[in-house]
């Protein structure tokens, strides 16, 4: 993960090391086609936009998350982590290699929210270039 910032005022550590690797998490399980992984994670009332403008439940982003990542080398780069208490934002860019060997790019921001002292994404909304 490249130029991690952090946005907050009196964040603790713990929490930020945790949002960290929830987000290197993230886009290993998105590389594997990891779907325990995103069903560990992921908060019961999930929803994701998809880069085409439509909403997508918990249901439906397993499923598609069940099947083979389209391209290899994903690096998440330029992660900003915004923690507002109990809700955080992790905005950040990628690249990656698409099965074609060019270089793809895209921007992504998951919200995630402490649920009994645990966190859990809530919302996901991907773009790519």
């Amino acid at each position: 993960m490249q130029n991690a910032a952090v946005e907050t005022a009196g964040a603790h550590a713990d929490d930020l090391e945790t949002l960290q690797e929830l987000n290197r998490g993230y886009v290993r399980a998105a590389e594997a086609s990891d779907v325990a992984w995103y069903a560990d994670h992921l908060a019961d009332d999930f929803l994701s936009t998809n880069p085409d403008g439509s909403l997508m439940d918990r249901a439906g982003f397993l499923a598609r998350m069940a099947r083979p990542y389209p391209g290899s080398h994903a690096e998440p780069l330029d992660v900003r982590i915004r923690l507002l208490g109990d809700v955080a934002l992790i905005h950040a860019g990628f690249r990656d290699r698409k099965p074609d060997g060019q270089v793809g790019t895209g921007r992504y921001t998951d919200i995630w929210a402490r649920r009994n002292a645990r966190w859990l994404c809530v919302s996901a909304h991907f773009t790519q270039g």
